[in-house]
């Protein structure tokens, strides 16, 4: 039982990258039990594979083709694909990405360009190609980028992924306006953590570093996959059509828990204040 009825995406061919494992095979499986016919995208056909069978053997559409997104003329054959086998495409997922944590100084040129040619280059080809041909086609049709807490504060130790987001969501916002006329949606989803396969392990690698990512969550916990998968389907669903160039943060209040200066106050015990608030009322009367 979920907060929308089964037909929500019904029809709506949806094309997303990275989309066999993670949070886009979450958001996946979610898009497929309301309706959507998926695409699929990522480098590893096994792992594409394997997914599309289990959607398929669910009883719901789903087609896959191998693509890296770090190369436009691999991006031109899959669209080409994916309607040559549904005739269209409605929404696009920009979900590839890829990160690791390291200080800055020790990056090289090679490990800097790993990332962005994913993150920022990657979503920017694929935007261009279907959205050109949406253009062309005089089709309407929603982008959904997936972006982070940081893309507008920047963060330390995975500068090149804060530069690449950020680009990620000044695309998001410029096409907002410019391809709005065209009938063309924009929207963002900023996830705080997540934890899945792989990317946790490279972000979080020890349980300390774990626990502190947690430490900073106002909520006291990570997010569940299936609250992402749910706030993409209604932002890509027809409910969501006046949303253009907006960007939602799903992190449990996290990034706000760094932006106010006296938030680490939290860490302060209840026996602790009554400390504080004596000598401030010595201070009052003195």
């Amino acid at each position: 039982m979920g907060p929308f009825r089964s037909d929500l995406l019904k029809d709506k061919v949806v094309l997303i990258t990275g989309g066999g494992t993670g949070l886009g095979l979450a958001m996946g499986q979610r898009f497929a039990e309301l309706g959507a016919l998926l695409a699929i995208t990522g480098r590893r056909e096994e792992v594409l594979k394997e997914t599309s069978d289990s959607l398929v053997a669910s009883g719901y559409k789903s087609f896959y083709q191998t693509c890296d997104v770090r190369d436009p003329s691999q991006i031109h054959d899959l669209v080409n694909a994916v309607e040559q086998h549904y005739g269209h495409i409605d929404v696009l997922v920009n979900n590839a990405a890829g990160n690791f944590i390291s200080p800055t100084e020790r990056l090289s040129p090679r490990a800097v360009d790993a990332v962005l040619n994913i993150v920022l280059h990657g979503t920017f080809y694929t935007t261009l190609e279907v959205g050109k041909r949406w253009i062309e086609q005089q089709r309407p049709g929603t982008m959904l980028n997936i972006v982070t807490t940081y893309a507008s504060t920047g963060s330390g130790f995975v500068t090149p992924s804060a530069a690449a987001k950020a680009g990620v969501l000044a695309l998001t916002r410029s096409l907002a306006v410019e391809w709005a006329p065209y009938g063309i949606r924009q929207v963002a989803v900023a996830p705080g953590p997540f934890p899945t396969e792989g990317a946790w392990s490279r972000l979080s690698p020890t349980p300390e570093l774990e626990q502190k990512m947690l430490d900073r969550v106002p909520m006291g916990r990570v997010g569940d996959p299936g609250e992402l998968s749910n706030l993409a389907a209604y932002l890509i669903s027809d409910y969501a059509a006046y949303i253009n160039g907006e960007v939602v943060t799903i992190d449990g209040g996290e990034w706000l828990q760094g932006a106010g200066q006296f938030n680490d106050l939290r860490a302060v015990t209840e026996e602790q204040w009554d400390v504080l608030a004596q000598l401030t009322r010595k201070k009052k009367q003195g």
